[in-house]
């Protein structure tokens, strides 16, 4: 469930990993390789995600899923 913070939505991890359809492991490689240039996390120092933050996960997706094709 998004939380709201300042007025804004926020996703978990697990959230965006199931909204986005990507593995926790691919969305921790695309974190690495910079893929999202700001990052939020709450005050365990858990990410979240906004709803810009999910478009372009899937924006990358399909990008990819539309390279693949012969």
């Amino acid at each position: 469930m998004p939380v709201k913070i300042n007025g804004n939505l926020y996703y978990a991890t697990v959230e965006t990993c199931e909204k986005t359809g990507i593995s926790r492991a691919t969305l921790s490689r695309w974190l690495k390789q910079g893929l999202l240039k700001e990052l939020h996390k709450d005050r365990r120092g858990w990410r979240l995600f906004t709803e810009d933050d999910l478009k372009k996960l899937k924006a990358e997706t399909e990008r990819i899923e539309v390279s693949r094709l012969p």
